[in-house]
């Protein structure tokens, strides 16, 4: 559903601002350019209508009888299937989801990530793996990124005059790399603490 937005600061004085609510790290004291990335599960109504157009105009604006099955199913995914996970109201309508699909689930496997909570959590995924997609483009044409989750979202949402329902997923230093920006080599935990092998 592409529920995420990527803002790009380049002015110096909205630099200086974004520094300090990075709570002055130093990968945002020293860039060039920040980004930040913000999930924005409250688009989902606009989201689901621009994915339904695209497939309507991808399968050629016929009469809905003349759909195949697949671009039915494609088609009712946008149409049903969505608002029912992401309608709510005020948290209510997700627990009774969440016990409906719980129910469901005893018998055959189900989708039971229904909650306002369970939602949040998908648009910030979403958002993150575009974000890991936009640090990898910019690794291969030779800019370096820097990730930072800790920052003071208020703020932020306040220097980009960001709505409410808008959420900071992060925001990533970009340019060249500058030592005063580095604390040291990467860390990284041994792989066969990660990695689990089922055979």
């Amino acid at each position: 559903m592409q529920l995420w937005e990527f803002y790009h600061i380049t002015n110096k004085g909205t630099l200086q601002k974004m520094t300090k609510a990075c709570l002055d790290q130093n990968a945002a004291k020293t860039a060039k350019q920040l980004v930040v990335v913000v999930a924005r599960k409250d688009l989902w109504r606009n989201r689901k209508k621009a994915n339904i157009n695209f497939l309507k105009e991808m399968y050629g604006n016929k009469k809905a009888s003349d759909y195949t099955s697949r671009e039915k199913f494609a088609l009712n995914y946008y149409q049903k299937l969505i608002p029912v996970v992401y309608k709510d109201f005020v948290g209510i309508f997700g627990w009774i989801k969440y016990v409906f699909f719980w129910v469901i689930g005893l018998f055959r496997p189900v989708y039971r990530q229904v909650r306002t909570s369970d939602m949040r959590i998908v648009a910030h995924k979403s958002a993150a793996l575009a974000a890991q997609n936009f640090m990898i483009k910019m690794a291969a044409i030779g800019y370096d990124t820097c990730p930072m989750e800790g920052s003071d979202t208020i703020r932020i949402k306040n220097i980009l005059k960001l709505p409410y329902g808008a959420e900071i997923t992060m925001v990533i230093g970009c340019g060249i790399r500058d030592v005063q920006g580095v604390y040291g080599p990467q860390f990284r935990i041994p792989f066969d603490e990660v990695y689990q092998y089922i055979g």
